[in-house]
């Protein structure tokens, strides 16, 4: 069954929405946890890394915390799948150098990057909404399998610009930012607790519901669901 919105622009979570957490738990975590090490030792005074790094000597409550623990830190709550704006920051800067060196290629689900086309194409506006970085952000749909998928993105939000996924004011910076309305604003996300969020601050809010994803077995908290992006129909203002 094909669900329909008309809406202006449809904001896309990554993991598990439109790429496979496999790929990231399994490609990328361990690809910047090699990295971490480095980074710290040879970039220490790139304002970025400088200002990650102090971020996460806030978060351990430890001002005076070196390298060595910052890096076990880092290690730890890539365990914990935490979703730390420092890390998130560092492991950006680890995934773009990994990109660009064409050591690392991005993964999308087979249905996603056809329906984004279309939708672009149809003039909907298409932005990210992530945990991971910006950094990351872009360099993920710069370094598809289907090459530079950038021009089909409008805008980029992470933790640090738009704020917490599971809090309903994210979303309304994000309203604010892309100068939408919330009724006209569509998120497509596996976590039920994030579609919470963007639903209790106006927006349409669709869960992607994928055989395998973490979320899958989740109540779906009320919200319309879709097995792949094919499922969605959207129709734009300048649509007829």
């Amino acid at each position: 069954m094909s669900l329909r919105f008309e809406v202006d622009a449809v904001v896309l979570d990554i993991e598990g929405t439109t790429s496979a957490t496999g790929f990231v738990v399994d490609v990328l975590y361990p690809y910047s946890r090699s990295r971490f090490a480095a980074l710290l030792a040879e970039r220490a005074d790139d304002p970025e890394v400088a200002r990650a790094v102090a971020g996460v000597r806030e978060l351990l409550g430890e001002p005076d915390a070196d390298a060595v623990r910052v890096e076990k830190a880092l290690g730890q709550w890539l365990d914990e799948d935490r979703k730390a704006t420092p890390l998130k920051t560092l492991q950006g800067i680890v995934w773009s150098e990994g990109f660009a060196r064409g050591e690392l290629v991005s993964h999308f689900y087979d249905d996603v990057v056809p329906v984004l086309r279309r939708w672009h194409a149809d003039g909907v506006h298409l932005h990210v909404y992530s945990s991971g970085s910006v950094a990351a952000q872009r360099a993920w749909f710069t370094s598809s399998p289907e090459g530079d998928l950038l021009p089909l993105v409008s805008g980029l939000y992470d933790t640090e610009n738009a704020g917490p996924k599971q809090e309903p004011e994210s979303y309304r910076r994000i309203a604010a930012a892309t100068g939408g309305v919330p009724e006209r604003l569509l998120f497509l996300s596996d976590r039920p607790g994030e579609l919470d969020a963007a639903r209790a601050a106006g927006w349409h809010a669709v869960r992607i519901r994928r055989p395998g994803e973490p979320y899958y077995e989740q109540d779906l908290g009320g919200h319309p669901e879709a097995g792949t992006f094919d499922e969605i129909t959207i129709s734009a203002r300048s649509n007829p």
